[in-house]
C-alpha cells in the first residue's frame, strides 16, 4: 500500500504511455474489443498489468485516447482557430489532415473496428463519439455558419440554414465513410484521395448555397 501511494506521485513516463497505447491499437485491430483487455495490453507493451489500471479506468477510456493518437488529422483547435493572413487557411490545414488520413491504413483498419464493435459494445463508440467526434461537428458546424453570417447583411442565425449544415456535415462524413471502408476500388494515393474530397466538398457547397429571397414589397 505505502508502495502505491508513493507511485502515483511519480510523473507519468511518456514512453509507457505510448507503448501502451501502441498496444492496445493493435491488439484491437487484431482481436476486437474483447481481446483488448488491459492483461494482454501490458503484456504486449512490456509493462505491469497495475500500470495500465493506474493511467485509465476502462479499455474504452484507453483505445478513444489512442484512436485519437493515431489520427493523422489535426486537432480542431488548431483547425479553426483564427490565424493571420500569412498562415495556411483553415480550410486547407482541414483538407490536408484528411488527405493524410485518407491515406493511413491503419486508421481504416482502426475505423473498421470502432465501427464493428459498436452493435455488441456501444460503449466505446459512444465514448469516441462524446469525446471527440462531437466537439470536430460543433466546430464544424461553427465555423461554417460564421463563414455564412459574414455574408448575411444582418448576421442573424438561421435554424433553417442550420438544419441544413448539419445535414450536409452528415453528408460529407458519410461519403468519406463510404471511401475509406467500403469502396474496394477507391485509390488511397494523396492526390487522388484530395481530388475526390473536393468534389464532394464542392457539392457540399453548392447546397449549401441558397437563391437569394425576394425583397417583400409592401
Amino acid at each position: 500500500m505505502t508502495s502505491t501511494r508513493r507511485t502515483r506521485g511519480r510523473p507519468r513516463d511518456p514512453e509507457a504511455d505510448e507503448a501502451i497505447m501502441k498496444a492496445a491499437l493493435e491488439l484491437f485491430v487484431e482481436r476486437g474489443l474483447e481481446g483488448a483487455n488491459f492483461e494482454q495490453i501490458a503484456k504486449r507493451a512490456g509493462v505491469a498489468k497495475v500500470t495500465v489500471y493506474r493511467r485509465w479506468s476502462s479499455k474504452e477510456e484507453l483505445l478513444t485516447q489512442a484512436i485519437e493518437r493515431a489520427r493523422t488529422l489535426v486537432p480542431e483547435a488548431d483547425v479553426w482557430a483564427d490565424t493571420d493572413a500569412a498562415a495556411q487557411p483553415a480550410g486547407e490545414q482541414l483538407m490536408d489532415s484528411w488527405v493524410r488520413t485518407f491515406g493511413d491504413a491503419r486508421f481504416r483498419a482502426i475505423l473498421a473496428q470502432l465501427i464493428g464493435s459498436s452493435v455488441t459494445r456501444p460503449s466505446l463508440l459512444a465514448t469516441y463519439r462524446e469525446q471527440y467526434i462531437e466537439p470536430r461537428r460543433r466546430a464544424i458546424h461553427a465555423a461554417v455558419e460564421r463563414a455564412r453570417r459574414d455574408g448575411r447583411p444582418d448576421g442573424d442565425a438561421d435554424p433553417e440554414i442550420d438544419a441544413e449544415i448539419d445535414t450536409v456535415i452528415d453528408m460529407v462524413v458519410g461519403a468519406a465513410m463510404y471511401r475509406m471502408l467500403i469502396d474496394p476500388d477507391a485509390p488511397a494515393d494523396p492526390a487522388a484521395a484530395r481530388r475526390y474530397l473536393e468534389e464532394v466538398l464542392h457539392q457540399a457547397d453548392r447546397l449549401l448555397r441558397r437563391p437569394d429571397r425576394p425583397e417583400e414589397t409592401a
